[in-house]
């Protein structure tokens, strides 16, 4: 099924009433770093390209990048994580202040480093990655903490979002945790997955897999890729497996170029092809993804208007160099252009 359709009238509506909800994000919070500069040479030391610096960014990453996509949709948004008692923490924490990201349930952990993901960039094409990192598990007294912290702050919460990237501040004790509260208050929980994990996932709201992820999780060959996602055996059975083992009111199981599938139980799954134009960048699209749907199920939109709208979103922060965000304006365009 992939005929319904959302209006721009509609879109506007949800958008607006997001405004007025708000969404807990909790997970792995890293610092992206862009360094951005040109090639002209190769290096006489060794086949690499040599790139001329010219200008260095800093943006939230991982689920910080996940309230940040909020924010930026003009949704209230509170982060609760893990940071090292260094400066790439001091800088993540000025940086989401200064994008009026709620940040006083990042908890400080002088034996983690704060996670920077350096990315060098020349004529908008990413050359390498750096990667620096603790991704051990989160200790049992910070983990407490910041549990403390987040309780505080769910009595007016509409919505979590739980971002786990593998670097170990989602683990099963803190999954439980916010399970049984979110479960004990009747808010909506998402989840965006790590199969590497192995962490017990059964009972969420939403799960929102990219399809090696899904295949992971339901243990399945990826042998029968289809450009219709109802002719690929394999997704089907996987979507089928996944609702069926872990039980989530909805799973969306993001495709890259071929869209989303949209699954609950006993219902024929929904697929949404992309609206991406043009991609230049698919990095932070699943934050993109899990943020617009999580705020528009908040703001009182049906899960295939939720997945319409994250769908456009997804297409436009594609379209664009780093990790992007969009904005109310840019969305409703793209229900009109």
């Amino acid at each position: 099924m992939s005929a319904k359709k959302l209006s721009a009238s509609r879109a506007r509506q949800i958008l607006s009433a997001a405004q007025k909800t708000r969404v807990l994000v909790v997970g792995d919070v890293m610092l992206d770093q862009f360094i951005w500069g040109g090639v002209s040479r190769i290096s006489p030391e060794a086949p690499v390209p040599v790139v001329d610096f010219s200008r260095e960014s800093f943006m939230p990453g991982g689920a910080a990048n996940v309230a940040r996509n909020l924010v930026s949709l003009a949704t209230p948004a509170e982060l609760f994580g893990a940071i090292g008692n260094d400066d790439a923490g001091r800088k993540l924490q000025k940086i989401l202040a200064e994008q009026n990201i709620g940040c006083t349930g990042l908890v400080k952990n002088s034996a983690r480093h704060t996670s920077i993901k350096t990315r060098i960039v020349a004529h908008q094409q990413q050359v390498v990655r750096i990667d620096r990192e603790t991704r051990g598990a989160l200790d049992a007294k910070t983990t407490a903490k910041l549990l403390a912290e987040f309780k505080t702050k769910l009595a007016k919460a509409d919505a979590v979002i739980v971002g786990d990237y593998g670097k170990g501040v989602v683990t099963q004790l803190l999954l439980n945790e916010i399970k049984s509260l979110c479960h004990t208050r009747g808010v909506w929980l998402s989840l965006d997955p790590k199969p590497v994990h192995h962490l017990n996932l059964s009972n969420l709201s939403l799960i929102t897999p990219n399809r090696k992820e899904a295949f992971e999780l339901a243990d399945l060959p990826d042998e029968t890729k289809n450009a219709n996602p109802f002719a690929d055996k394999n997704l089907m059975l996987v979507a089928e497996r996944l609702l069926k083992e872990l039980n989530p009111a909805l799973l969306l199981i993001t495709l890259g170029e071929l869209g989303m599938l949209l699954c609950q139980r006993g219902q024929k799954p929904f697929h949404i092809p992309t609206v991406a134009q043009e991609v230049f960048d698919v990095s932070g699209a699943g934050d993109t993804v899990i943020a617009t749907f999580t705020l528009a199920v908040a703001a009182g939109a049906s899960p295939v208007e939720a997945a319409i709208l994250s769908n456009h979103a997804a297409g436009i922060v594609v379209g664009k160099v780093g990790t992007a965000t969009t904005t109310p304006e840019e969305l409703l365009k793209s229900f009109t252009s």
